[in-house]
This record gives structure tokens, C-alpha cells and sequence, in this order.
């Protein structure tokens, strides 16, 4: 997890660095249903160097190269969501909590690498607080309305 409130430089470092190793960026995410293993940089920022250079070193050609910005309507929608939760109380957490989050719109918060190798994907994740923040709200938000949803089946299950 980076300090920094915005991963856009870290961005434009890692795409010279992997260029200037002679590899190609294959814009691509992968998804959590996809075998994987997570690349564990403990507290060293500079951890994606060492997994671009063990990209190189395998062979692999590409590595993929994915990354999220918080978008103002995503943003937009979570706010609301959160408020309907919650309505009336506007001091509930959910809500300040995305409230909070808006002076992060349009910033980067993850970033994603990964090579294949021998049939195995590695990943190398960068993600800033507020992002983790955001996807454990998002997660919060999901869960409670499965709750409403399923409660709401449950209703009709009776008649």
C-alpha cells in the first residue's frame, strides 16, 4: 500500500521501466477467478521493479498492466447508495465515509502488473489507502443490499 494520495507518477515511472526492459504492456486486468499469485513486496515501494525485472528474467514478453482512477459518476453513485442506506441519518458512517472519499475523484489508487509464467499468472498489486478504503465501502454497500434484497424475497416467499 502507497502514502501517496494519487498513483499517476508511479504510473508513468513503472511505463518507462518496463519499456526501457524491453517489454511490451498489454493493457489487461486480471480478474480474481484467474489462478494467481501475488507478488509480496512487504513495506519495499519500490517491489514492481523487482517483479518487472523477474518478468524479464523468466522470458515472459508483455506484462499486463491495468489501473483504476475513482471516477466522479462511480463516486457519484456510492454517495447515494450510502445516503439511501442510511436515510435519514447523514452522519452515518457509509455516507461520510463517501463523502470523504470525493476529493480522490479522477486520481489513480490501483495499479495491477502481472506476467504469465509457466502457466501460472504473477501479479504485482499498488493500491493507496483511500482506494482501499473506497473497496471496503463498495463491499459494505454490496453486502447490505443483498440483505435488503434477500429480506425482500423472503416477503413474497409468505404470500
Amino acid at each position: 500500500m502507497m502514502s501517496t494520495d494519487n498513483l499517476l507518477p508511479l504510473k508513468d515511472d513503472m511505463v518507462a521501466f518496463i519499456a526501457g526492459h524491453g517489454l511490451q504492456r498489454l493493457p489487461g486486468y486480471v480478474t480474481e477467478d484467474i489462478p494467481s499469485i501475488v507478488w509480496e513486496g512487504g513495506e519495499n515501494p519500490d517491489s514492481w521493479k523487482d517483479f518487472v525485472e523477474m518478468a524479464k528474467a523468466v522470458g515472459s514478453p508483455f506484462v499486463t498492466f491495468s489501473e483504476v482512477a475513482l471516477e466522479h459518476e462511480e463516486l457519484d453513485a456510492l454517495v447515494e447508495e450510502a445516503g439511501e442506506m442510511n436515510f435519514p441519518d447523514e452522519e452515518a458512517t457509509e455516507l461520510v465515509e463517501a463523502q470523504w472519499l470525493r476529493k480522490y475523484a479522477g486520481k489513480v489508487g490501483y495499479i495491477q502488473l502481472g506476467f504469465v509464467y509457466q502457466g501460472l499468472v504473477f501479479l504485482h498489486e499498488t493500491t493507496t489507502e483511500w482506494y482501499e478504503r473506497f473497496q471496503s465501502l463498495l463491499e459494505d454497500i454490496e453486502s447490505f443490499q443483498d440483505i435488503v434484497i434477500d429480506d425482500h424475497d423472503h416477503e413474497h416467499d409468505d404470500e
